[in-house]
């Protein structure tokens, strides 16, 4: 099979071609589509591969913010910038409600979509090694299982839609919610089916593309959800820690010493990474961290050289920020302080600073003579969170986290590691150590909101969302009032009005 990297520009060109193969799945309102269109393309490997590049096209569309928006936003890591957020605040502020949603989940229909098509027409196809084959249709699964997820974290149970919609029937095309249990069913079956169809454990050379490490990591991740979420216990907890271990097994994994390294674009598909979202030149927009960072003219004339060199050329508009507990959740030898964000302060008339603001140095890009661009990929998968999540599903069944707890330490404090050194305590006090080394580490790409919720700890350390621990629909988001619209089926969830 042709690499994603050199058929990404060609797939932009098939995703606009293939669109007349989808309909609107994205709306779950769903037009006919030519048979002749249909069965014209689906006939050789080519064709498919060129339907697999326009589905991971679609997925970095999403990647590029809204996987971020869902996964974090609403957490205690961010606060406001130093421009106007233009309703951001919602997120942090947890003021959500169906006339501001948040992005809304009509989009990830056309993921679903494009992994449905390949998952019906591939089987027909004959390819040149059957090993490509089964590699091809365990991405559609693994991209329709990590879609699902994503849905079901956000919203709980959404319509299931696992046929291509290739005409238009009233009955099929308008779907009720299924159960969250129905949904978890089919997200499960989807990585059985996924991890039987992968021809070997590689991670493949530019990790832009879901491979069986990546996909036993999401079964591990699926799997602390449901053991800790919807009453999987023990059982549940056993599959993700075996699950998580298979993945941490694949050959190349490691950790950066320079933590910085892992995220930056002259790095991508570095050997921490197991999965991340492609971002190149020319192809596809800025990712988020564009509203992160800090424009040239807001960079304080007082500003410390120091910091001054840290942040580089500005670029982007910084409309949200690191909250104050990121800024000083840090200690002064934690390497992934400077890599993680950079706060400015100025000058006082007391003699002294005061804080001006700060911004995201992660997804940071890099300075061309065009300014700064954004185009470092978004990372869905990294070692240290395959660790954290591995210390987390031993500390679940009263094993020692301390191993895996330790080896992230060790990176991010170097020769400083003996005074952070982790020891075992219980399991209340290593699941907060588990969880705070999450924010550590993993602040600001997308996981602290489900973290929190998978760790029932939203109400306690999110400030919006302290003394409102009565109302735990908040863990959900919203369901948009014009998703809602387009399909009169659709129920809201509970605390949001009707």
């Amino acid at each position: 099979m042709k690499t994603f990297i050199k058929n990404l520009s060609l797939s932009c060109m098939l995703a606009a071609a293939l669109s007349l193969a989808q309909s609107c799945t994205d709306q779950l309102e769903l037009t006919p589509v030519s048979s002749i269109t249909a069965a014209g393309f689906w006939v050789n490997e080519e064709n498919a591969n060129g339907a697999l590049n326009g589905m991971y096209v679609r997925f970095r569309d999403e990647a590029s913010n809204n996987l971020f928006f869902w996964g974090e936003a609403r957490s205690e890591t961010l606060s406001y910038g130093l421009q106007a957020s233009e309703g951001r605040e919602r997120y942090f502020e947890n003021s959500l409600d169906p006339n501001f949603a948040g992005p809304n989940w009509l989009r990830l229909y056309t993921i679903i979509h494009d992994a449905n098509l390949i998952i019906k027409y591939v089987p027909g196809i004959t390819f040149t090694n059957q090993a490509n084959k089964n590699n091809m249709l365990a991405q559609a699964y693994s991209m329709r299982a990590y879609v699902y997820f994503v849905m079901a974290k956000t919203w709980g149970g959404v319509p299931l839609v696992t046929e291509p919609t290739e005409g238009y029937d009233a009955e099929t095309t308008f779907k009720q919610r299924a159960s969250l249990e129905e949904v978890f069913n089919l997200i499960k079956a989807d990585l059985d089916m996924a991890l039987g169809l992968f021809p070997n454990n590689n991670l493949g050379q530019s990790k832009a593309l879901w491979s069986k490490p990546a996909a036993q990591m999401l079964k591990g991740e699926v799997y602390l959800w449901t053991g800790k979420k919807t009453g999987g216990g023990q059982q549940d907890l056993t599959t993700a820690l075996s699950a998580l271990n298979e993945a941490a097994s694949a050959s190349g994994l490691a950790l950066l010493p320079d933590f910085d390294g892992i995220f930056r674009y002259n790095r991508k598909g570095n050997a921490e990474i197991l999965f991340a979202v492609r971002f190149l030149d020319l192809e596809g927009g800025a990712n988020y961290n564009s509203t992160l960072y800090i424009r040239d003219d807001e960079i304080p004339a007082g500003i410390n050289p120091a910091t001054k060199a840290l942040i580089g050329q500005g670029g982007g508009l910084n409309r949200m920020a690191p909250s104050a507990i990121v800024r000083n959740a840090f200690a002064d030898k934690d390497q992934r302080k400077n890599a993680t964000f950079v706060s400015i302060n100025i000058p006082n008339t007391s003699g002294g600073t005061s804080y001006y603001g700060s911004a995201v140095m992660k997804y940071r890009g890099f300075v061309d003579p065009s300014g700064r661009r954004f185009i470092d990929d978004v990372i869905i998968y990294r070692y240290a969170d395959l660790l954290l999540q591995i210390a987390e599903a031993k500390n679940a069944l009263g094993q020692d986290p301390s191993q895996e707890i330790n080896q992230v330490r060790q990176r991010a404090y170097g020769t400083s590691f003996p005074e952070f050194r982790f020891v075992n305590g219980t399991q209340a006090t290593n699941d907060e150590a588990i969880l705070q080394e999450r924010l550590l580490e993993l602040s600001f790409e997308g996981k602290r909101w489900w973290d929190l919720i998978r760790f029932d700890k939203a109400f306690t350390k999110v400030p919006s969302l302290q003394n409102r621990a009565n109302q735990r629909h908040l863990e959900l988001w919203p369901i948009s009032l014009g998703t809602i619209s387009l399909n009169s089926k659709i129920a809201q969830n509970p605390g949001y009005g009707n």
